[in-house]
């Protein structure tokens, strides 16, 4: 009974001690309690207190004083806000700044630029990119790369927000859509814009090879551009010239580009397209492993779906889309080009990337983008069940849908193994990114499906591969997600839940959190995610995004203040 009194006694003490301890200690602007942290190096989780002034985590463990504002995790996973490393937020962030399927997920940090970037452009190009806007409406008045982050900060954007400059964007900027190697002249010009693009903020220069124009430029063309952004600490990042027939050779192209260009790579989205490349990918992991031993900095993004989603251009040869939208469209009429296409439609290729092949039959493609309203009533359903209803072939109706659509008509292909999607996420090099925007599950959004990838890419790791199938363990996840990313893009005091750095930070419940969005129904949000912060400032609480803004323009290594075109 003593004892019991003795117990009681202590316990009593210790509460006062607390209490004199919180409201004399130090205040803070916030204070999340009661949190299990795992803080993205990829250590053990362990319980403990954040504390935040301003943008900026303050305090790490246990934490005396008080917040203004103070937040119960009530045991729940606290980590850094996640970056998507491959993300198309490009529009959908001018349209509605909250960046909502993402912010849902927990995603602080968008980057951007697989091959084309939102600038620089030229005035030609910014009239042919007000022309070409489908459902999402928005000005254009910037001109160059470090004018579009900026006016996304003005503008108000939930995420920060980050981007390569396009390799693509900057040979159109120079050459349009012509089939050629640049001229001595045209290649200057495009590394002095790379030079500027790094200068104002730029991470590097993105590459995205299987489309045209990106498909003429040879490899030469790209090194070079490496070599003009080496001084600045850029990288190269790339969506390889082949992901199927030729996955070696493109795995090969990468190595060669990083190496003669003295520059850190970056594979976008890891794959082996087509059931006939899925025994390449044990190829692929061991030349990337022996070229990191080698002392070659390359690694590896992806996304956690066994489907891929772009246009129907990526099932037609680039020579027809020469040009631009205008041309190809025009070719496309003529029925001799016509009766070309659709021969080489219907042919496995190694001198492009036929993903209409690969795919293996026209119901493993989903049409999910429309701009002309009349053929809006197609979304969501496969290619052969629209040719069904036209009555035509399936290549006859992807031509004629794209002809009728005025663009390329988005797409989703079915071309990976889930096996190999296993396999990938267990690289320890392996970041993640969704390869699509931001959208809302409201308004304007929903007048086309996305691929299910831009609600649940992310939850989906942490859900089914992480929880549900234990693939790798949550802190090795939260790492991936984390701070090797952040590593990857020279990005400093971001990415860790670390005194002095940022507060991005996410609180979620790893029993809840899930993708909810399919193929079927993609206009569905994640769910488990608690809290988000993006530099101190909340924007969802308990599920709920608040309505605030205040993400930033993150710099790449090579930015000087005041760099200007």
């Amino acid at each position: 009974m003593q004892i019991l009194r003795r117990s009681s006694y202590f316990l009593l003490l210790l509460l006062i001690f607390n209490l004199i301890s919180c409201s004399t200690g130090p205040e803070y602007d916030l204070v999340i309690r009661n949190a299990v942290i795992i803080n993205g190096s990829g250590s053990d989780r362990y319980a403990g207190d954040v504390a935040i002034n301003q943008d900026r985590i303050i305090k790490v463990g246990e934490v005396f004083g008080k917040g203004k504002q103070e937040v119960d995790a009530q045991g729940k996973i606290l980590s850094p806000g996640f970056v998507n490393m491959l993300s198309w937020a490009t529009e959908s962030l001018l349209v509605d700044g909250r960046g909502m399927s993402d912010i849902m997920q927990g995603i602080t940090l968008e980057v951007m630029g697989e091959g084309w970037s939102m600038g620089p452009l030229n005035e030609s190009m910014r009239k042919e990119a007000l022309s070409s806007q489908g459902d999402l409406k928005f000005e254009i008045p910037w001109t160059s790369l470090g004018d579009y982050l900026q006016h996304l900060e003005d503008k108000g954007v939930s995420p920060n927000v980050a981007s390569y400059v396009g390799a693509t964007t900057l040979r159109i900027h120079e050459m349009g859509y012509e089939y050629r190697p640049p001229t001595q002249e045209e290649l200057e010009r495009m590394k002095t814009l790379a030079r500027q693009a790094m200068e104002e903020g730029a991470i590097g220069i993105g590459s995205s090879l299987i489309y045209a124009p990106a498909f003429y430029a040879e490899t030469e063309e790209l090194i070079e551009l490496c070599k003009a952004i080496r001084p600045y600490g850029g990288s190269y990042i790339t969506h390889m010239r082949s992901e199927g027939n030729r996955l070696i050779e493109g795995v090969d192209e990468v190595l060669r580009i990083a190496n003669e260009g003295g520059v850190q790579a970056e594979i976008y989205h890891l794959k082996a397209g087509g059931a006939s490349n899925w025994n390449k990918i044990d190829l692929v992991i061991n030349k990337i492993d022996s070229a990191r031993k080698a002392g070659i900095n390359i690694a590896t993004n992806m996304y956690n779906y066994i489907a891929g989603a772009t246009g129907l251009d990526a099932s037609m040869p680039p020579w027809v889309q020469e040009g631009g939208y205008d041309k190809w469209a025009e070719r496309l009429g003529d029925s001799d080009i016509r009766k070309k296409v659709i021969a080489e439609m219907k042919q496995d290729a190694t001198d492009w990337e036929n993903l209409y092949y690969a795919a293996g039959s026209a119901d493993k493609l989903i049409l999910v983008g429309f701009k002309n309203e009349e053929l809006k009533k197609y979304t969501g359903k496969t290619l052969a069940e629209v040719a069904q209803l036209r009555g035509t072939s399936p290549e006859d109706t992807a031509i004629d849908l794209v002809i009728e659509d005025g663009s390329r008509v988005g797409t989703v292909y079915f071309l990976m193994s889930e096996d190999n999607v296993t396999k990938q996420i267990k690289l320890p090099y392996m970041s993640f990114g969704s390869d699509a925007g931001a959208p809302s599950s409201e308004g304007v959004f929903l007048k086309s499906n996305p691929h299910p990838r831009a609600y649940g890419n992310f939850s989906r790791l942490l859900g089914k591969y992480v929880r549900d199938e234990q693939v790798i363990p949550l802190e090795e996840a939260i790492y991936r997600l984390t701070s090797l990313s952040t590593t990857k893009l020279k990005i400093k005091e971001r990415g860790l839940i670390k005194e002095g750095y940022f507060a991005d930070i996410v609180v979620f419940d790893p029993d809840e959190i899930k993708d909810n969005a399919t193929f079927e129904h993609p206009h569905a949000y994640a769910s488990g995610m608690k809290h988000v912060w993006v530099n101190g400032i909340q924007m969802l609480k308990d599920g709920t995004h608040t309505g605030n803004t205040g993400g930033r323009f993150v710099k790449g290594p090579g930015y000087k203040e005041n760099a200007k075109l």
